[in-house]
């Protein structure tokens, strides 16, 4: 009984990070530069997938996407896989990592590696795939915007990305066990420890921000 209850649980947690992150899709959406937006939900499928697992992640980046190409998304199939490829790549990676020892260090590395690879990944997959659904656009006129556009896109999107998760996963991750939706658990990182942590990681979303306005020509 147990056993099925905290399935239950977990399914309820997923499903409520789906459904977060699906909205943070349709109102949190920022464009950048050309097609590109930042928008959060990678931030809540970490969460997730630093609660479940890399496999909960893989699967509630999936059911995202999925939702995204049935409602919003304009580009169809092409735009589905791009869309799964882009969250797993970071969530995922960060998960595997978090997972094998969860701990604050852990933490801050799979993030770190989930920013690099899922900036170097759709380096790989932007040059493959925007052809394909870029009007009048070649492959060579792609590859001469990857560095002056995909690259720091790519950087800055992960690097909010794992700056917001490493400031709110400790939060929901409470929140939810005061709601008996997760089961209690010894927390090896106190308050205390985390204040440092928070101050530098307010310091780097304040940075990171900043470099948006910038590139945005707002400031």
């Amino acid at each position: 009984m147990q056993e099925q209850s905290y399935k239950l649980r977990k399914l309820t947690v997923m499903g409520m990070i789906i459904a977060l992150s699906f909205a943070a899709v349709l109102f949190v959406r920022i464009p950048v530069v050309l097609f590109l937006s930042y928008e959060p939900k990678d931030v809540l499928l970490t969460v997730g997938a630093f609660l479940f697992g890399p496999v909960a992640g893989s699967i509630m980046a999936t059911v995202v996407a999925l939702l995204e190409l049935v409602t919003i998304s304009s580009t169809g199939i092409i735009g589905l896989v791009m869309n799964i490829l882009s969250s797993c790549l970071f969530v995922c990676t960060a998960a595997a990592i978090y997972h094998r020892n969860k701990t604050l260090k852990n933490a801050v590395i799979g993030l770190i590696c989930g920013a690099l690879v899922a900036t170097g990944g759709m380096l790989l997959w932007n040059y493959l795939i925007t052809p394909l659904y870029m009007e009048n656009t070649t492959r060579e006129q792609v590859a001469a915007l990857l560095v002056p556009m995909f690259l720091p896109f790519n950087l800055l999107k992960t690097a909010l990305n794992a700056t917001l998760t490493l400031l709110l996963y400790k939060h929901i991750s409470s929140a939810l066990q005061s709601a008996r939706l997760l089961p209690k658990t010894d927390t090896a990182v106190t308050v205390k420890k985390r204040l440092p942590v928070t101050a530098v990681s307010l310091m780097i979303l304040a940075t990171l921000v900043l470099l948006l306005l910038v590139w945005k020509g707002i400031i």
